[in-house]
């Protein structure tokens, strides 16, 4: 077993996973989303796509059993078990220095794009892009 990485509230890190590796992402203090990428290592342009995967599994919501897809259509990630109540949002972009500039904030304010940035970075890796991620823990009313 792997120890754990502990990930203080606002900000982020990156793991390398092998196929058919678990991963076990707990929110020990219920307040805080965790923004959650995934990237083929062989090739980092292909990435966890929320809208190719809303489309594989017909709705808004994703549940246990339920996979996510790349935007190249091609399995990558599987929800396996959740403990939470359920509400992962697959619909909001992750938050960037822009969007907070334009609530008003003056100051820097860590944000899910610097810590896909930095998270990557940390593991020698060029990051690709950012694309939509999967907000664990966010439950978003439509």
């Amino acid at each position: 077993m792997t120890q754990p990485v502990m990930i203080p509230a606002r900000s982020g890190k990156a793991a390398r996973l092998r196929y058919g590796q678990l991963v076990k992402v707990a929110n020990t203090h219920g307040e805080q989303v965790g923004d959650t990428w995934a990237f083929n290592a062989a090739y980092l342009n292909e990435h966890m796509s929320m809208e190719h995967s809303r489309v594989h599994f017909l709705k808004l919501r994703p549940a246990v059993g339920d996979t996510f897809v790349t935007d190249r259509r091609q399995p990558i990630l599987t929800l396996v078990e959740d403990t939470s109540p359920g509400a992962h949002d697959t619909v909001l972009a992750a938050c960037d220095a822009r969007r907070y500039e334009l609530l008003g904030v003056k100051e820097h304010h860590n944000n899910g794009a610097d810590n896909l940035d930095s998270g990557l970075r940390e593991l020698g890796l060029e990051p690709p892009g950012l694309p939509a991620p999967l907000n664990l823990f966010m439950n978003i009313p439509w």
